[in-house]
């Protein structure tokens, strides 16, 4: 292979010019990048808890993020940038540039964890272009915030326009509603449901008091007349009788005007004037006449109180009587609760009547009752509804205002000075250990190509001729120096190919490109 050194060293030094120049018109790409933090468990989460409609902002950051590589989005920001020329009007072109960029940006999301509380939203971009890598990350920020932001505020505020309409909508047919149930009720008044029940519950009620009040009535006719016959019976008569004998006794010759009293006192003085006169003394004889006739009294006056004559208690002494006074009051008592329940059982009776009236028009007016109730309940319930709903998204969009959604940018759009591809440093020595590796398969090939023996062992193993002698070089120390000569050419020859490598790299690091633009300015040059 030392035969072909020269082979290899051109071959190498070939390949690393050219894979170095191919290096050099790579185009660079910068990366740039920005973070956002949004956080929306701010302070005014836990007060507007229940208070407002809490919107789901994960959803509208979705959305949003997806629509940042929609294709008006983001035509709009490769115009602003400057990714597709302003005087580019084909179409086609237009497309693959899009579809370019969209490959090129990378939306990444970290969700929260027990060190943050809010998700972290990275934007990566590479561009040929530091500047305007710069731009398109810049721009997709205000429009990942802007959008977020604005978006719930349009939502917040298409909410309320549709809740505000739903409410004035409902509101009028509320108003209707009352004013339906209203005109029915004044038409059929008496006949409305109560909390007492429909028309067949009253209808029932009333009969079943017209049948409680006569029974009733019947019970207090039944103790009237059983104290009636109390009252008039000799039980009470003869009570009557022994309480006034017994009070006429006590009092000793007291004066009384009823005819018990008086019977005792003209007893008590015929006895007096039997102590002193016989009986065929005219005044014995006249008192016997006269307590005769009180006793006939006495007997029509209890007869009288077996007929029921009122005067005849007054008179008989039965008035001063406590079992006979207790039997009356019992029985006035009875008779003023038969007035009440007489009263009581006619005016149930009306009701009655006046309720089986509408019994063929009655159902159908409670129907229709119902329903106007069930229609007001239900725009009621929908219109306090809507009416709340309301407030909180009112609530909601002034606490989207306050910063309900805090967006903390994290880190501003920033890019690196150097490109983040190629790394051509580390291509430039991957090109010359490749160009020392192909000079070195063609030294080789060529050596396989055409062979030398290169030691006496090596001719009888080809030839099977025994080797007889071997003669040594004329001039041994000339052919040292010469191959020490060129072993030392062959070194310059690498080290030039190696000072070249980091001449390649400082130009790399110096900002040398091989573009098309370049050359042809150097060509012009």
């Amino acid at each position: 292979m030392w035969r072909y050194r020269w082979w290899a060293v051109s071959v190498a030094a070939g390949a690393a010019l050219l894979g170095w120049l191919v290096i050099f018109a790579l185009p660079d790409r910068y990366e740039a990048s920005a973070e956002v933090l949004v956080d929306s468990r701010t302070a005014l989460a836990p007060a507007l808890q229940g208070l407002a409609v809490e919107q789901d902002v994960g959803v509208q950051l979705n959305y949003v993020r997806e629509s940042l590589l929609s294709e008006q989005q983001l035509r709009k920001t490769a115009l602003e940038a400057g990714v597709i020329p302003p005087g580019m009007s084909d179409p086609v072109s237009q497309e693959k540039l899009l579809n370019s960029v969209r490959k090129r940006v990378e939306l990444i999301v970290q969700a929260p964890d027990q060190n943050s509380s809010g998700t972290t939203y990275q934007i990566f971009y590479q561009d040929a272009d530091r500047v305007r890598a710069l731009k398109v990350v810049s721009n997709l920020l205000d429009t990942f915030v802007n959008e977020t932001l604005g978006g719930k505020r349009r939502s917040s505020d298409n909410a309320q326009q549709f809740l505000e309409s739903q409410v004035q909508d409902y509101e009028k047919r509320l108003r209707a509603s009352e004013d339906r149930l209203a005109e029915f009720k004044s038409r059929h008044l008496g006949l409305m449901p109560n909390e007492q029940g429909g028309y067949f519950a009253q209808l029932q009620k009333e009969t079943d008091a017209v049948e409680t009040a006569r029974t009733k009535l019947l019970e207090a006719e039944s103790r009237r007349a059983a104290l009636e016959n109390e009252l008039h019976g000799d039980a009470a008569i003869s009570s009557t009788a022994g309480a006034a004998m017994l009070g006429a006794k006590g009092a000793g010759v007291a004066s009384g005007t009823d005819t018990v009293s008086r019977i005792a006192q003209t007893q008590a003085h015929l006895d007096e004037l039997l102590l002193n006169d016989t009986e065929q003394h005219p005044d014995v004889i006249a008192t016997r006449k006269v307590l005769e006739e009180l006793k006939q009294r006495r007997a029509a006056e209890i007869e009288s109180l077996r007929n029921g004559d009122a005067n005849a208690a007054a008179t008989s002494g039965a008035s001063a009587n406590p079992v006979y006074q207790s039997i009356q009051v019992a029985l006035s008592q009875t008779k003023v609760e038969i007035s009440d329940l007489r009263t009581e059982l006619g005016r149930h009776e009306a009701k009655a009547r006046e309720l089986r009236q509408f019994l063929g028009t009655a159902p159908q007016i409670e129907a229709e009752y119902s329903q106007l109730t069930r229609d007001y309940d239900v725009n009621k319930a929908q219109y306090t509804a809507l009416l709340s709903n309301l407030e909180k998204a009112r609530v909601g969009g002034r606490a989207d205002e306050a910063g309900s959604v805090r967006f903390e940018v994290v880190q501003p759009p920033l890019a690196p000075v150097l490109p983040v591809w190629p790394r051509r440093g580390v291509l430039l020595a991957c090109v010359l250990l490749a160009a020392l590796l192909a000079g070195g398969a063609v030294a080789y090939r060529l050596d396989r190509m055409h062979p030398v023996i290169i030691s006496p062992g090596r001719l009888p193993e080809l030839t099977g001729v025994p080797v007889v002698g071997v003669f040594g070089v004329a001039f041994p120390q000339r052919f040292r120096r010469r191959a020490r000569r060129e072993f030392w050419t062959v070194s310059a020859a690498l080290a030039c190919l190696v000072a070249a490598f980091f001449v390649a790299v400082w130009l790399s690091h110096s900002g040398v490109r091989f573009t098309v633009t370049a050359l042809t300015r150097l060509v012009h040059a």
